[in-house]
């Protein structure tokens, strides 16, 4: 008995820059590693929770980038490759959702050393966080995007 379904379930070589979600893997790479740039750009005070968003903004750019040359070389045809994106987008999300809370709770504290203290550096470091959080949370959402998108893809294979 003939499998129904194909071989070519995931997108290799130049077709990821034109097949939805895997066209996503250019703006996550953009808004992560911005939020790295911007995050390693400020003071690190208080040093666990931005830790842990320098963590996982690295971590998902490097593994995104892996993830990304793995489609373009063609080694995702095997069964296995949709249910380890979907996987890996999941991850990406739950990593990266938690890394804007911690960022966003971070940068909220850091209002009150503003109030205290209105210096222009200060405020430079306090307008760095912010822009740090609305990137982590653009990343997350495109972060998102793709993982739904390649569940549909997984589930529909």
């Amino acid at each position: 008995m003939a499998s129904t379904t194909s071989g070519d379930v995931l997108p290799s070589g130049g077709r990821i820059f034109i097949s939805f979600p895997d066209a996503l893997f250019i703006p996550e790479f953009i808004f992560g590693g911005l939020v790295w740039i911007l995050v390693a750009s400020t003071h690190v005070i208080p040093q666990n929770p931005l830790g842990w968003v320098m963590f996982v903004s690295v971590f998902c750019f490097v593994v995104t980038t892996l993830w990304f040359f793995i489609f373009l070389c063609g080694a995702n045809q095997s069964s296995i490759w949709p249910s380890l994106d979907v996987g890996y987008h999941f991850l990406a999300v739950l990593f990266y959702l938690s890394a804007s809370v911690d960022l966003a709770f971070v940068t909220i504290q850091a209002a009150s050393f503003l109030k205290l203290d209105p210096s222009a550096d200060i405020l430079k470091v306090y307008r760095l966080d912010i822009s740090a959080v609305v990137m982590s949370y653009v990343a997350t959402f495109f972060y998102f995007l793709h993982a739904i998108f390649s569940a549909i893809r997984w589930k529909s294979s």
